[in-house]
């Protein structure tokens, strides 16, 4: 019997796993709960989302007479930003930077948000910055920072709005 050349086979095969095992991943991280997470100093548990946008606008900008809100934002193209934006902002990506340059300009901020570039490196800051708060994939929240309850829902309960 002649060789038959199975190498086409193959490469179908090998196509057809990656894209099953890209749809899978894809899927599993879509389905993750943003959690909001704060340093242990602050004094809040539960925010309704009208609260967290107060907040995350910059219209919040103390916890209290001598605790400063310090918001720590996730880069563009984060999916947490995503969420964040779509739920919380209600904005775009454009909106968004619109936003933060106008309110910076008419000087109702100091500055806009802190960029953060992953999930450790936003519950890293947050551990160590008194009054700051970030959005992380709820599967990496680490012990030495506070979650927050949106609308008295944890990240993974029913009805949680962030995800």
């Amino acid at each position: 019997m002649e060789h038959m050349n199975h190498r086409p086979l193959r490469i179908a095969i090998l196509v057809a796993a990656c894209l099953i095992i890209g749809r899978y991943v894809a899927t599993a991280q879509s389905t993750s709960d943003v959690a909001i997470v704060v340093h242990p100093d602050v004094p809040v548990d539960n925010l309704s989302l009208a609260e967290l946008r107060k907040i995350f606008m910059g219209d919040r900008q103390f916890w209290s007479s001598n605790l400063r809100v310090t918001l720590l934002v996730r880069a563009p193209v984060a999916r947490e930003r995503d969420v964040v934006l779509k739920t919380i902002y209600q904005m775009t990506e454009a909106q968004f930077r619109q936003y933060w340059i106008g309110k910076v300009f008419r000087a109702e901020a100091a500055s806009g948000p802190k960029i953060v570039y992953s999930n450790d490196m936003a519950t890293e800051l947050v551990a160590g910055i008194p009054g700051s708060i970030a959005f992380v994939d709820a599967s990496q929240v680490p012990k030495n920072v506070k979650v927050l309850k949106a609308n008295g829902i944890l990240p993974g309960e029913q009805g949680y709005p962030l995800h």
